[in-house]
C-alpha cells in the first residue's frame, strides 16, 4: 500500500480545513455580535429539535457533534443552566437520563437563526451557484 499521496490532494485537504475554519469563525462572530451564544449552543438544540421527540441521549448528542464526553457534559450543564434543556430520567436505563428542548431552548433556536443563515448565507452559499453547491454536496457525501 503506497504513502504516497498527490499534491492536489494535499492543496485540497489544506482548503477545506481552512475553509471551515474561517467560516466558523465567521458565524461565531456573527452571533457574538448579536450577543447570543455560540455555535455549538445552536447545535446542540438543533440536534434535539429534529428529533420527533425533542429528546436524545448524551452520548447520541455526543456521537452526532463530535464533541468529548466530558466538554459536552460541561455544555450541557450550561444549557440547562440557562432554562434551554432539562434533563429527564430515562425509563430504560436508571444511570441516564434524556436531554430535552425546553420551550426556553426553541425560542432560542429560532432567535440563533437569524444571524446564523445571514452569515451563512453571505460567507457561503452566495460564493456558489445551485450547481456548483450540489456537486460541492455530492463530493463531500462521499467522506461520511
Amino acid at each position: 500500500m503506497s504513502r504516497e499521496i498527490d499534491q492536489a490532494a494535499i492543496t485540497t485537504w489544506v482548503r477545506l480545513l481552512r475553509a471551515q475554519k474561517v467560516l466558523l469563525e465567521k458565524i461565531e462572530g456573527e452571533l457574538k455580535n448579536k450577543g447570543l451564544p455560540p455555535l455549538t449552543w445552536y447545535d446542540v438544540l438543533f440536534e434535539l429539535y429534529q428529533r420527533p421527540d425533542r429528546r436524545m441521549r448524551q452520548f447520541e448528542i455526543g456521537e452526532r457533534m463530535l464533541l468529548s464526553k466530558f466538554n459536552l457534559s460541561r455544555l450541557v450543564d450550561r444549557l440547562e443552566k440557562d432554562d434551554l434543556v432539562r434533563r429527564d430520567a430515562c425509563p430504560e436505563d436508571q444511570r441516564g437520563a434524556y436531554v430535552v428542548i425546553t420551550a426556553n431552548g426553541k425560542r432560542m433556536l429560532k432567535k440563533m437563526w437569524l444571524p446564523y443563515a445571514k452569515a451563512l448565507k453571505e460567507n457561503f452559499a452566495d460564493h456558489f451557484s445551485k450547481q456548483e453547491l450540489a456537486t460541492l454536496s455530492c463530493l463531500l457525501a462521499k467522506l461520511s
